[in-house]
């Protein structure tokens, strides 16, 4: 009897835990956006300079048909690019294990791929690209989105446990059987930890990739709409457009997370659940 009810308490705690962390947000999201509204009609503020949230609702639902299908268009250079980042990342982070002398004659320039501005090579790359916008901004946005991945997957790699990889060693275990039994599993949190990075990084290298392009037409992105709204001075469609983004940007976020914490839910420290 003790057990079962230490159990149903240990339960309704996690319940409760888990309605304050989903509660608490929703209700501070609803007040700023009250208070938002409230200042807007107090201060008078002419919609071109603040609109209020219950304009920029009205104007989402009025454009939703472009504004949506200019954010398919983002979406899709999103995916291309993060996939391909994950990948190569991955792929490469792998080459970095093999031997140290590669992983220090090349770590260096993923290190000089990441701190280069994108909006500074973002021109570049379209020029070179010139018969295929699409390809020219999938590879502006993997460029914001490898170097997370590499890092983190080259550190969870590395910092395997020195025992364990003794212990393969003793056993006269191939380098590859070490890497796909032991270094992959023990570096799995790092390279999802890293994908959860990249999949906001991947959206912002999109969107900032499309603003230096500025392509319209019906494969126009949803950066163009945000473009093209601040230059008409159509604020509350421009901020229609940014609530998009960044629902999005959410939404990536929350889908990586959930598919971290399956993968690791059953076995791995930071995503079990431990009754108190």
């Amino acid at each position: 009897m003790t057990i079962l009810r230490r159990h149903k308490s240990s339960s309704v705690n996690a319940n409760q835990r888990v309605s304050i962390d989903v509660i608490a947000p929703i209700v501070v999201g609803i007040l700023a956006l009250v208070a938002w509204e409230i200042f807007v009609r107090v201060t008078g503020l002419p919609p071109y300079l603040l609109p209020g949230p219950l304009l920029v609702l009205q104007t989402l639902i009025n454009d939703w048909n472009e504004l949506f299908a200019s954010l398919l268009v983002t979406l899709q250079i999103t995916v291309v690019a993060f996939v391909a980042a994950a990948v190569s990342g991955l792929l490469i982070s792998i080459l970095f294990t093999q031997s140290k002398w590669i992983e220090k004659s090349l770590f260096p320039y993923a290190v000089i791929l990441q701190t280069t501005p994108i909006v500074a090579i973002a021109p570049l790359i379209i020029i070179w690209l010139k018969n295929n916008t699409f390809a020219a901004l999938v590879v502006c946005a993997w460029i914001v989105a490898f170097f997370p991945i590499v890092s983190n997957t080259t550190l969870g790699l590395n910092s395997v446990d020195r025992n364990l990889v003794n212990l393969f060693q003793l056993y006269k275990s191939s380098k590859w059987q070490t890497l796909l039994y032991l270094r992959l599993p023990s570096a799995m949190p790092y390279f999802l930890g890293g994908l959860r990075i990249s999949g906001g990084l991947a959206l912002i290298g999109a969107v900032v990739a499309e603003f230096v392009a500025g392509t319209g037409g019906a494969r126009s992105g949803i950066a163009y709409r945000i473009l093209i709204s601040s230059y008409n001075l159509q604020i509350p469609r421009m901020f229609a457009a940014l609530l998009l983004t960044t629902g999005l940007g959410v939404v990536i976020f929350v889908g990586l997370t959930v598919l971290s914490n399956w993968v690791l839910g059953k076995w791995h420290e930071s995503a079990v659940k431990h009754e108190n």
